[in-house]
């Protein structure tokens, strides 16, 4: 008997939908052409917000001693370093798919004296090299957006999270306000592929970057998506008028 052959699974990337095989490559194409100039970009296409969106995610996660926090798509290790600057005798794991991103992490940590109770490891959010249960937090910040599959990412955070552990996830998400929508596009579309350009030598990426920021749900469909998992207690905050959402759940 006849049977179709089954269709390839397809993703976003950005506003092109992509096959899954492919989403990856994509992406990491992205992270490795901006590796270099990414801390700069993000202080300057932030205003240097970033710094207290991140500075708000680990208040929100108090850090103790002894905790040990993976950092999910931790790129160049801004909130591990804030991690471990905020708790005696804490570890961490950054994990990322992008070696270009987890070089630059290295470069930093010797830089600023962490050669210590700090581990780097090339893995995908959604495919993690970890046992159960092995973290007592896990964090991603704006690279849930960028992982193909988020609910097998968003799986694989509950499950290496030890029973009591806490994950939080940061990220872009939509406008509480309405009237800053039009400028905040303008931003977004205009002004963000325009100095990834001139700063990073790579308008697509940057324009990528807004792209994705569109498609990715809204607070209370990843808080949805993120019950579905099988986290409970599951609230959001908003930061900046809603420009970023700090999603929190734990494993009960």
């Amino acid at each position: 008997m006849f049977r179709p052959m089954a269709q390839p699974r397809e993703t976003d990337f950005g506003f092109r939908r992509v096959g899954e095989d492919e989403h990856a490559g994509l992406v990491g194409k992205v992270f490795a052409s901006v590796a270099s100039r990414y801390d700069l970009m993000n202080d300057l296409m932030s205003g240097g917000l970033h710094r207290l969106w991140k500075s708000t995610l680990i208040a929100q996660l108090r850090p103790r001693p002894g905790m040990r926090l993976a950092d999910l798509a931790g790129g160049t290790g801004d909130v591990a370093f804030r991690f471990l600057a905020a708790a005696e005798d804490a570890t961490a794991v950054i994990a990322d798919r992008s070696n270009a991103m987890l070089d630059v992490a290295r470069d930093r940590a010797v830089d600023r004296g962490i050669l210590d109770g700090l581990e780097f490891v090339c893995a995908d959010a959604a495919d993690l090299p970890f046992p159960d249960a092995s973290f007592d937090a896990a964090t991603i910040a704006f690279g849930l957006r960028n992982v193909t599959r988020r609910a097998d990412a968003l799986a694989e955070a509950l499950r290496i999270l030890k029973p009591g552990g806490h994950f939080l996830c940061l990220e872009f998400s939509r406008l509480i306000v309405p009237a800053l929508r039009p400028l905040y596009d303008a931003y977004s579309f205009r002004v963000l592929p325009a100095l990834g350009g001139i700063v990073a030598g790579d308008a697509e990426s940057y324009r990528y970057l807004a792209e994705s920021i569109r498609r990715f749900p809204d607070q209370e469909t990843l808080a949805a998506e993120m019950r579905k998992s099988g986290f409970g207690n599951v609230t959001w905050r908003n930061l900046s008028a809603g420009i970023v959402a700090l999603h929190s759940g734990w494993r009960i």
